[in-house]
């Protein structure tokens, strides 16, 4: 094969990578096999360690490491069960970068930091952009509000230049992001690469359910992709599914009743007790500055996220998106999805600079 384009910016240089294109850590989508996939095709790849079983972080990692001896990051929150599992393990064997939403404090990126291990968050406002870097990211991933998942509200065009004038650390554009268009967009705004959840759920490597798929693919409407916060109580983007109408229209005593019933279903799955899943939704809760309503729905998200993700229940199930899936007509290969976009990147910022003329 033909070695195609390719960018040199302050991402590529700081991960190692040979193209300015991330793969978020999804939960129960970033897999090992889709990590590997991205990191084996140019790109960064995340590994979700959130929705991994307590005691089964050094297996996950094992088995990326035995698919790609490409580098690789990992994604975690401080109120996972395993969080100190998680920090203890990359430590011990160190991954290039560690991303996370609600995560370490400072003494904790230290450690990461004092073993090479690179600090990547993901941040949905300027002034969260400015407390990660004091307290110590290498680089940080901004998400806009078109993103998938628990999602600000700011469009990634504003936030994005907001971010970059506030910081001088390497800063990732997210949100909306799908082709070599973004990727130019994202580089001439000052950006040093692009992150993609949507995109890479979208791919063939991805562990998602054919049905659920299909369903992603059929959504045209960007608007229909909605922000809504009936699951957990937090700001957070699905495609309209009859499940999320029906959380929707409960009202406040159902849905505990709900949390309830699905925090001892996905306890009993991940071998936790029932006191252990509704600490973790408490300590999430917390984290996050929502209150009760996030304390007592937070055990909603990931028994349906999964049911409708990995069971491809359409119907009973979530399915957590980005506007852009609305925009997404094909499963690709990794390697085909980002050999294009950087191909596709390339033409568009030459183009670009052929329109510049000289002054008389």
């Amino acid at each position: 094969m033909t070695p195609g384009p390719t960018f040199t910016t302050p991402l590529t240089e700081a991960l190692g990578c040979r193209h300015p294109v991330v793969q978020t850590a999804m939960g129960f989508v970033a897999d090992p096999r889709l990590v590997a996939a991205t990191t084996n095709a140019g790109g960064f790849g995340f590994l979700a360690l959130a929705t991994v079983p307590p005691g089964g972080v050094a297996a996950a990692l094992a088995a990326v490491r035995k698919a790609t001896d490409g580098p690789f990051g990992v994604n975690f929150h401080m109120f996972q069960p395993n969080a100190r599992e998680v920090i203890e393990t990359v430590l011990a064997r160190p991954v290039r970068a560690v991303s996370y939403g609600r995560g370490p404090d400072a003494a904790t990126i230290r450690r990461f930091k004092a073993a090479g291990i690179l600090c990547m968050p993901t941040v949905g406002a300027v002034r969260h952009a400015v407390k990660a870097v004091e307290l110590g990211a290498d680089i940080v991933t901004v998400q806009g509000a078109e993103g998938g998942g628990h999602t600000g509200a700011v469009p990634t065009t504003l936030l994005l230049s907001q971010v970059l004038d506030a910081v001088r650390v390497p800063v990732v554009a997210a949100g909306g992001f799908h082709d070599g268009r973004g990727l130019a967009a994202a580089l001439a705004w000052g950006a040093a690469g692009i992150a993609m959840g949507t995109r890479f759920l979208l791919t063939a490597e991805s562990p998602v359910h054919p049905e659920a798929l299909a369903r992603y693919l059929d959504e045209g409407d960007p608007a229909a992709i909605r922000v809504t916060t009936a699951v957990d109580g937090l700001p957070q983007r699905f495609v309209a599914t009859a499940e999320l109408g029906r959380l929707e229209g409960m009202g406040v005593a159902a849905r505990v009743v709900a949390s309830l019933r699905h925090a001892f279903a996905f306890g009993r799955r991940a071998g936790m007790s029932p006191a252990a899943m509704l600490r973790t939704a408490w300590a999430s809760a917390v984290t996050g500055g929502a209150g009760f309503s996030a304390t007592v729905m937070a055990p909603n998200l990931p028994v349906l996220v999964e049911r409708g993700l990995r069971g491809g229940d359409v119907a009973g199930g979530l399915l957590p998106s980005g506007q852009v899936a609305a925009l997404i007509g094909t499963v690709e290969r990794c390697e085909t999805l980002i050999g294009r976009i950087v191909a596709e990147a390339a033409a568009r910022l030459d183009a670009a600079a052929a329109l510049k003329g000289e002054a008389a």
